[in-house]
């Protein structure tokens, strides 16, 4: 007779339900055992061993790495175990920073919650190593060793997700280290920016790059009018740093706040994400009913960390990019270079600030492209965790704010624009356009457009996902990768003619924006999946939902550019790109 599947955990029978540890088990049975190093999207690790517990013949091992089976009898929390962990904790304190009160991580540093949960008071141990120097090499991310407790947490984010992997174990003993090779700078390496290895450090190892005194500094600065364009999926995360659960938005409440730290105008950059539609659909279309399949599949271009990641490692699909700038570089060239807020005042200097999901849209800032006579096209660029920050700082009551409208023309837009911030969003809101443009015309010339609007066949959280769709008698096939790992695996896939696609979405981040590095933590699945959830509720809701039914954008067209891809559209809307070779400092 077969023994039931059914764990004793302290006492409780638990019974297994597919899980693959004895961890994921111990967490059904609603007891938090501690980690560093487990996380469930990667490999197990388990070097931390702060998840111990003790089984019945086999004594204290790790419950990570250990798949549970049917009997057995698991304890959790014994005094040896106690015991274990506290010796870890100090241990890891004994050679780490513990400048806490000014640490960017104080209040939500993973090492420092433990010690005082498991009462850590005293620290045993000798000091550690002499200070190591931080790395603030890159626009985006700041990595300071003096930190680190070599959970691995960042090393397999980048190899096994992102499949770059510049960072990893160096040295041994008292020693070890992780670092990029060498003990070089993030800038001289392949770092793409993405930042995934900031959403998962548990400590301040690596972080985020502050940028708020920049916009304090000009929100104070009375020769200043101060734009802020906020990115859509800001406003489906914002509220979790405020304690709202993830998908509560309430994009009002986002503009209010900014209005009350001083921003002159509050813009939507889903409106130049409309306008990114309508150009990337124009320039996809074209390529597709040319014939000429040298320049298919057209990649999308919104997301700087993918951009980078071919400019560096796959040079030879660099014709195939869309030429399109990101949504948030079209916002800052059009803001800065064009009449479109109204005539500039007299005396008075635009200050272009992006509130992003993303630590990659800093580093695409600062590019030299995207300025003139030295002047970047968007100033500075914030994450969302760093727009809290600054929320707190000034101590707004951010759920008593009222909801208020962004400000016209470049703060209308379609459900287009609010679902580029999930994975296939892109992809789905130039299919809605292309629907259009593809239409078969009547004896008059007048296309009639499909209904159709969702698709939900680009829609979903697998890594790679593969569609056709035929509209107007033409069938496109589309690809959609989200991570560079399953991007990589995507470009291997056409390199090798395995796979044969006309259009390709490819966002960096596990989810699309929404799972962007600049976002709040923890960023898993679940989390992600709400998100994405959200966005597409404010979809459904616009009144309108393609990007080419946005009147502010049709009336941009008829008083500044043309038509789509017009002469005027490329100077102002649209860049180039170039093999930025290995370690390039294109976007550093």
């Amino acid at each position: 007779m077969a023994m039931e599947p059914v764990v004793t955990i302290d006492g409780i029978s638990v019974r297994i339900e597919g899980e693959r540890n004895l961890l994921e088990l111990v967490r059904k049975a609603g007891i938090d055992l501690p980690t560093f190093c487990y996380h469930s999207e990667l490999s197990v690790y388990g070097a931390c061993r702060m998840c111990v517990v003790e089984v019945d013949r086999m004594g204290v091992v790790s419950s990570c790495t250990v798949p549970p089976q049917p009997g057995m009898v698991v304890r959790t929390n014994t005094e040896k175990l106690m015991e274990i962990r506290r010796t870890i904790l100090e241990l890891l304190l004994a050679r780490h920073d513990r400048e806490c009160t000014t640490c960017t991580k104080n209040g939500g540093c993973r090492l420092q919650s433990l010690a005082q949960r498991l009462g850590v008071r005293d620290i045993r141990f000798g000091g550690g190593d002499a200070k190591r120097p931080l790395d603030r090499s890159t626009a985006g991310i700041v990595r300071d060793p003096n930190k680190c407790i070599l959970c691995g947490d960042c090393v397999r984010v980048c190899g096994e997700v992102q499949g770059i992997g510049i960072l990893d174990f160096a040295f041994r003993g008292a020693n070890a280290a992780v670092m990029p090779a060498f003990n070089r700078e993030l800038r001289e390496v392949d770092c793409v920016q993405c930042g995934q290895c900031v959403s998962v450090c548990p400590t301040a190892a690596l972080t985020i790059k502050d940028d708020t005194s920049r916009v304090w500094k000009a929100l104070g600065n009375p020769k200043m009018k101060v734009i802020a364009q906020v990115a859509p999926a800001v406003r489906v995360a914002l509220g979790e740093e405020f304690g709202h659960a993830p998908g509560w938005a309430d994009t009002g409440k986002v503009v209010a706040a900014l209005k009350r730290l001083g921003f002159d105008m509050v813009l939507d950059t889903a409106f130049t994400a409309d306008l990114t539609v309508v150009e990337e659909t124009a320039e996809f279309v074209g390529r597709l009913v040319s014939g000429d399949r040298s320049r298919l599949p057209q990649f999308t271009s919104c997301c700087p960390a993918w951009v980078k990641y071919v400019e560096q490692r796959h040079p030879e699909f660099l014709p195939n990019l869309s030429t399109c700038r990101s949504p948030q570089q079209m916002f800052g060239s059009l803001v800065r270079n064009t009449p479109v807020l109204g005539e500039a005042e007299d005396g008075m200097d635009v200050f272009v600030v992006s509130i992003m999901p993303c630590t990659a849209k800093k580093s695409e800032a600062a590019r030299e492209e995207f300025s003139r006579d030295g002047r970047p096209d968007v100033d500075v660029v914030l994450t969302t965790h760093e727009l809290a920050m600054m929320i707190r700082q000034v101590g707004i009551d951010f759920d008593q704010l009222p909801s208020e409208p962004f400000d016209l023309p470049l703060g209308m837009a379609t459900g287009a624009g609010m679902i580029f911030g999930n994975t296939g969003g892109v992809a789905e809101a130039v299919l809605r356009a292309a629907a259009s443009l593809l239409a078969p015309a009547d004896a008059e010339g007048h296309r009639h457009e499909a209904a159709r609007l969702a698709f939900e066949e680009v829609r979903g959280m697998d890594g790679v996902r593969e569609a056709s769709v035929e509209l107007g008698g033409v069938t496109i096939r589309l690809a959609v990768a989200h991570s560079l790992g399953a991007a990589s695996a995507v470009l291997e896939a056409i390199a090798e003619g395995k796979a044969e696609y006309d259009l390709v979405e490819v966002m960096s981040c596990p989810g699309g924006c929404i799972g962007g590095a600049g976002q709040p933590v923890p960023s898993h699945i679940e989390v992600r999946k709400k998100r994405a959830k959200a966005l597409y509720g404010i979809d459904k809701m616009q009144m309108l939902r393609r990007a080419h039914d946005n009147p502010f954008v049709t009336a941009l067209y008829d008083r500044l550019l043309g038509e789509a891809g017009s002469e005027k559209a490329h100077e102002l809307l649209h860049t180039h790109h170039v093999h930025a070779g290995k370690a390039g400092s294109a976007c550093n």
